[in-house]
Formats: C-alpha cells, structure tokens, sequence
C-alpha cells in the first residue's frame, strides 16, 4: 500500500514532499524516496526503512528543485533496499508506482531482448524504461504515456517527471486511489486527501482509467484513450493526522473499494512476483510435520477461517478443525501433540480468540497468528505472525480486513500444500499466478456493479427476513453476507449451504422472501441450481450471484442476476465477496442507518 505524493511548486518541494509522505505512514512502507528536477537534471536522495532514514540522508545531502515526486514503498517486486526503492529513474525519466504490473515479466523480457539494463527487481521500471524508449523513438511525451498506459495490465497507480519538462507531472489511475490538489501557482497530487491537507483542501479524485498532466496554474484530465474528462473539484475535510473519507460517503464504502489496494500489499508480503510462487517465511509454522491444524476466530475473522479449511484441506491435504473462539476455548478438546493452529482476529486483541490460544499454547501447539495489527497481544503470544496488511479500518464492519485475511490464509494454503507435497510447482505457479491477478479483477467488478446492486438495494430494504445460500466456500460466503446485511441494515438474515435448504429453511420460503444465491460456475454449480430450482417453484424470489457461464446455464427467474468475471476457484471467495459488501452496504444507506458505527457493536471486542 505505497504512498505517492508530487508537488509543482514555487518553491523548493523536498522538504514539503517527506512531510507529505509522513501523513501517508499509516499505510505501510519499508523503504522511502524523493527526486527533483533542478537545473534541467533529475536527483533524488533514497533510504530503507523508516522516513527518518531519508530525512537523514537530505540533511547531510539537501536535494534542490521546485517540482518532484517522492514515495514510501512497500516492497512486492524486490527487497526492500535502497535500489529497489522510488523513484526510479531511466534517463531523463523518473517515476514512483503504487500497484502490481501483472505483466512485467513479459514486458521486461521485451525490453531486455531491445537492449535495456535495468538496474532494479522491481516492476516499476518497466514502465519508467518504456516511456523512455517511446520518447527516444520520437514521441512526444504526452503520446508516449498514453501509449504505454494502453499496455500495462495490472492494478496501479502512477507519476511521472521528465528532466527535460521542468514544470510538469503525469500521473495515472488504475485501481488505487489518486488526488490532485489545487494551490495558488500551485500544483499538488497524492494518494489521498491526508498527504495534501497541509497544501490545500480543494481536491479532485482520478478516477479508475484516468491520467493527468499537471502543470504549475492547471491540470488536465483525460482517459486512457486521450479524451478529457470532467472530474469535479470538491473541498476536503482531512486533516494532517486523520485518516479521511475522501470522495466516499461512508468509511466502510471507502474501505470496500481499497480492497484492490491492499490485497496488492498484502500479497507483496507472501508471494514472489518473479517466480510467481509463495514466499518463505521465517518464522513460519512447518506445515509437513504437523498432522492437523485448529483454527478459531469470532465473527467475520470465523468465517474466514471457515473458507481457509477447504483450501488446507483440498490443497495440502491437511485435516482442519475449526470454531468460533468463544466456544473453541470452552470446548476442551484433545489436540494432537503434532498439531498447530491458526488464530485470526483484525484487531489481535478479541478476548475469546486471545483465550483460546492460550489454551492451545498450553497443550504444546505451535501458533500461529492471523491480525492486521503485529504489536497486538495475540501476535506477541505467537509462535508465528502472519499480517494481513490492510492498513486502519474504520467501518465496524469488516470489509478490506474480511478479504486480506483471506488473501492471506489463500497463500498460507498454498505453502503449506508445497511444503507436504501435494501440490505441484506448476499448479503452485498457477495458482499463485490466479492470486496476482486478484487486485485488476476486484477493480473491474467494484467499478461495474455498483448501479446494478444499488437498484437491488432498493428492492431489499423493503423486506424484513433475506436467506443466502453457496456451496463450497460460498456457504462461509452465504454467512459472511447475512451477517454483513443484519450488522449494518437490522434486516434479518441467515446464511446456509445450500444443501441443507430441505433440512428446514425451505420452510420460510415465500413470495416475500428473497433467497441470494452464490453460485460461480464451479464444482459444485449444478447442485446449487438445484436448490435454486427448488426455491423457484415455492415463489421465492431469487438473486444469482454468479458468473457469465453461470447465468447462461440458468433458465430460473430471478428478482436479479449479478454477472462477474470467471475466476478460479482459490480466489472466488475474494470475488464474490464484493457484491456481499456492496449489497448490504447500499442496503443499509437506503434504510439510513449508521453505516460506520451500528448500533451495539464494537470494532474490537476486548471482553466476553
């Protein structure tokens, strides 16, 4: 979750810049970086770790110039040192990048085969030596970033100085968030309102699919295609030390649409995007000497260990036992000597989740902890941390934590089969292969469902009871979206797999009851139409979450049919999980609830 910020001053910008760039470390970095343009020649100044490093680095050496770009970078493509860290530059070129270019590895061998030398791992690069060999082979370079924007594929965002144009910065969004501020004589962009709140609070948000030049007194916006785009000016309430809204109504909506963002960082921690295979991690639990592993979490974190077990158990062949904690810790269960477990929580402080590890670290498990927060009681209590890496969430309700915990425990699967055998490199490859694609394909579908799931809402928040049904890893699906719809709308619903829907709940079935099904065409796709075809001929009104195969292979009625990309398997969970949030979040806005804090709920439950 990178930090990006770029100022086209009046005035020396370095100083201004890493001041920028503090209000953007609650987001995560390990390694941090300026440039400047002075006298027609770009410098910069870089440095691991944290921003005192870099500021260090300037005292000693100031960097001069009244336009540039600095970033706080955390590290996917390459370690964390000082040459892998932003901005790159490649002749008269430099730029700074938030995001994963999926197709760097084809686009560096291009380049490479053309005689470039890079002199970085990271995918960056490869965008910073093509811009530089479109403007050597004549082009302007307006029409060189443009022309190279056309052949990225990937979640990012972008900005881009040239040494040679002393008064302009290019940027560009697709996927993670982009600012312009406006100044007088002044021109700023960043990652968000927070990074600019002490230069301005007049902003406009890129949208997906947009660049812009800036310059001193304008900025011009245009798609990707060259055409210019209207994107409204509007005044911003962040503050220097508050994390803001930004151009969202509700944190939770804006936590919703970080999602291609942070599962980007996050995978940057667990996956090698040069081998396209799961990194070794130190410290992590040795999954080929163990014969069984215990998971337990509270609510949303629950179910995402729910949707973990199938993996384990599928991938790596490794028998899973999973509880809620707060029955987990009271249960007493035997618990193999050779066994570990797995403890997910956002905060790292849940109260039964924390109790049930101590259970298990007294009956000689190996531990290993699932939080969003590494300083937390349950990381320290464990033998192993692994941090999902979603940055603050506010909403009570869990969204951009539901899906990086996922992520994450997707990629401990897949080590875990590495390690016992059972899955192949090249399968191992492939799947890695499908996580790197995840970030583009989020983005995608948050972009082109929202209005249809708005109309949806409408209809939803006029009823009173809604059931969910999924197979496979959409029946945590199914829970996690009655549980979302119930948190923040009061409607009640419940979530069940859908084989068990003639074992009772076909009961409520009627002409009022809307029944949404999850249903990509997988495995297990015929049976759910089954049970779909069932809830049909009783009267229920039917909402098909599926994909296009899917929704071609269906003749049912349906009250709606949401239509997403065909996914594999072992990210499906992370797909489908977006139009659940959408659905009961726009639900809840329609009804006028408190979206953010709903009533009688806590983000962190400390107690019993």
């Amino acid at each position: 979750m990178c930090g990006i910020v770029g100022i086209v001053g009046r005035e020396p910008v370095a100083g201004r810049l890493v001041d920028a760039l503090k209000r953007l470390e609650y987001r995560g970095y390990d390694s941090a970086g300026v440039a400047t343009i002075d006298h027609g020649k770009l410098d910069r100044r870089r440095a691991e770790g944290k921003l005192f490093n870099l500021e260090k680095v300037l005292d000693q050496n100031p960097l001069s110039g009244k336009i540039g770009i600095a970033h706080t970078r955390w590290a996917t493509h390459g370690a964390p040192t000082e040459s892998n860290a932003h901005p790159h530059f490649v002749g008269n070129v430099a730029i700074v990048h938030n995001g994963i270019i999926e197709n760097f590895a084809e686009l560096k061998e291009e380049l490479i085969a053309g005689g470039a030398v890079f002199s970085s791992q990271t995918d960056t690069e490869v965008v910073a030596q093509l811009v530089a060999r479109e403007i050597a082979s004549g082009k302007p370079k307006r029409d060189a970033v443009q022309s190279v924007l056309k052949r990225l594929t990937g979640a990012y965002a972008l900005a881009l100085i040239f040494a040679d144009e002393p008064d302009t910065i290019m940027a560009a969004r697709s996927g993670p968030p982009l600012a312009v501020g406006y100044g007088k004589g002044e021109m700023y962009m960043g990652s968000d309102a927070i990074a600019l709140s002490p230069f301005t609070n007049e902003i406009s948000y890129l949208h997906d699919g947009d660049w812009a030049i800036l310059t001193a007194g304008k900025v011009e916006i245009m798609d990707f295609d060259g055409n210019p785009v209207e994107r409204p000016k509007q005044i911003s309430a962040a503050t220097a030390y508050v994390v803001d809204k930004g151009n969202h109504r509700h944190f939770m909506e804006k936590e919703i649409y970080e999602q291609p963002e942070v599962i980007s960082h996050a995978l940057g921690h667990y996956v090698d995007f040069g081998s396209t295979k799961v990194r070794d991690l130190p410290g992590s639990i040795d999954f080929a000497a163990i014969d069984r592993l215990a998971i337990s979490a509270c609510g949303t974190a629950y179910l995402a260990g729910l949707v973990s077990k199938y993996w384990f158990e599928r991938l790596a062949r490794l028998p899973v036992e999973i509880d809620v904690a707060s029955e987990f810790r009271y249960r007493e269960m035997p618990l193999s000597k050779n066994g570990a477990a797995l403890f997910i929580s956002q905060s790292g402080e849940t109260a039964d989740t924390l109790a049930s590890l101590r259970y298990c670290k007294q009956e000689g498990l190996k531990i290993g902890a699932v939080v969003n927060v590494k300083e937390s009681t349950i990381a320290r209590e464990s033998d192993a941390v692994f941090p999902i890496l979603a940055g603050p969430e506010i909403g009570v309700a869990s969204t951009k934590a539901f899906t990086c915990q996922l992520t994450a425990l997707a990629a401990l699967a897949i080590g875990a089969a590495r390690q016992r055998g059972t899955m192949s490199e090249a399968d191992e490859i492939a799947a890695v292969k499908h996580l790197i694609e995840m970030p583009r394909i989020m983005s995608a579908v948050l972009n082109s469902i929202q209005p249809q799931v708005e109309t949806l809402a409408r209809e939803l928040s006029k009823c009173k009871d809604v059931l969910y049904l999924g197979r496979g890893t959409s029946y945590p699906l199914a829970m996690e979206g009655a549980l979302k719809l119930k948190e923040i709308s009061y409607i009640h619903a419940e979530g069940y797999a859908a084989g068990e829907l003639k074992h009772g709940p076909i009961a409520l079935i009627d002409e009022e009851m809307p029944v949404i099904v999850i249903a990509p065409h997988d495995r297990f796709f015929e049976k759910t139409v089954s049970n779909m075809q069932e809830v049909a001929a009783r009267g229920g009104r039917i909402v098909f979450i599926t994909d296009a195969k899917g929704a071609a292979a269906s003749t049912l009625e349906t009250m709606a049919t949401i239509v997403l990309p065909e996914v594999d398997e072992i990210i499906s969970p992370m797909i489908y999980s977006l139009p659940v949030q959408l659905i009961a979040y726009h639900t809840a806005v329609i009804m006028g609830t408190d979206v953010d804090q709903p009533r009688n709920l806590a983000k962190s439950v400390t107690v019993e």
